[in-house]
């Protein structure tokens, strides 16, 4: 088959299609003729040499994907051939075909085109696992979500309404009226505004109950300070950095803070699959009536690969890079 080939640690340019074998689905996989697929950070991170390939996952990029079922493995029972779906993968998307547990693959919503759904299952299980199953958000509370225009971001935005909650981002000027479109109460220009100071005003010096962040070190002092009694944090990324030159751990005790660090793809097999299934039950009624979607920024041919990783890097993306594959 063809697939998306990294020529070595590289820039965007040592992307290019090449051949590969075709992977063979066990006995509770289904083969999929993989149509659309996504690009995420941690795409661009491995073609750098930056992210390790979680062992037993496909070395081909690529986390997600939409296509059709075209073999079923002996002991499947909950698809057929010639179903369409979309789900989460541990490596692999970014070619002609893909292999995927049944428990993981998700039906397409209705009237979804195979770039929305393609672009759905990562950020939104992100998304979902950092605030249901880390942050534990409930409704009436309020969260502060970094890059609120990114791919997760936009997802924790409507989430995080559909939970019943208040939400503030950080975002530049002109990706503000895509968050406040989703349902962002706040959106913060954190090129030219203190998100502490905003917090700290919007709440009249409550603070945040959550905060979902994706920069870390520059940014944890000031997370630390914008949480509330009682609040919790999750770092998905270090984007900003890991390293932090000075800190002030007091409000961890005071405010019995909760810190967390997280990440999907390298989560068991058994996890991802519980998760899948929470997330189905919650979502799809949301996605069916149209209050979740999927915020598409750009679709590119896939032989287009390094325009579309270079799109990613410069920072000027809203919502998720899709490559269609044919």
């Amino acid at each position: 088959m063809k697939a998306i080939i990294a020529s070595g640690k590289g820039g965007p340019d040592s992307l290019s299609i090449g051949e590969w074998p075709k992977p063979k689905p066990s006995s509770y996989d289904v083969l999929v003729k993989v149509e659309a697929s996504a690009i995420n950070r941690a795409d661009t991170l491995q073609r750098e040499g930056k992210y390790p390939v979680p062992e037993g996952e496909s070395p081909i990029l690529g986390l997600e994907m939409s296509g059709t079922i075209v073999a079923c493995g002996d002991k499947v029972t909950k698809w057929h051939v010639g179903d369409q779906v979309c789900g989460l993968l541990g490596g692999g998307g970014h070619a002609e075909f893909a292999i995927i547990h049944e428990d993981m693959a998700m039906t397409i919503p209705t009237g979804w085109s195979m770039e929305e759904a393609a672009a759905m299952p990562e950020v939104f299980l992100t998304a979902y696992q950092s605030l249901k199953w880390i942050c534990q958000l409930k409704k009436g509370e309020t969260v502060l979500i970094h890059a609120g225009a990114s791919g997760v971001g936009t997802a924790a935005i409507q989430l995080a309404k559909a939970i019943g909650a208040k939400v503030l981002v950080t975002a530049s000027a002109e990706k503000h009226d895509i968050c406040l479109q989703l349902g962002a109460e706040l959106a913060i220009d954190y090129k030219k505004e203190d998100f502490q100071e905003a917090v700290k005003g919007y709440s009249k010096g409550r603070g945040v109950d959550v905060v979902v962040d994706f920069i870390a070190g520059p940014y944890l002092q000031q997370n630390i300070n914008s949480l509330a009694i009682d609040g919790r944090m999750v770092l998905l990324a270090f984007l900003g950095g890991p390293k932090v030159d000075h800190l002030n751990l007091a409000a961890l005790l005071m405010k019995r803070l909760q810190i967390n660090g997280s990440t999907l793809r390298s989560r068991s097999q058994v996890y991802k699959k519980e998760l899948t299934q929470d997330f189905k039950k919650f979502a799809w009624p949301l996605f069916e009536s149209g209050q979740l979607k999927v915020v598409l920024d750009k679709v590119y041919n896939w032989k287009n690969i390094p325009d579309a990783h270079r799109r990613m890097e410069a920072n000027i993306s809203m919502g998720k890079i899709v490559l269609k594959v044919n």
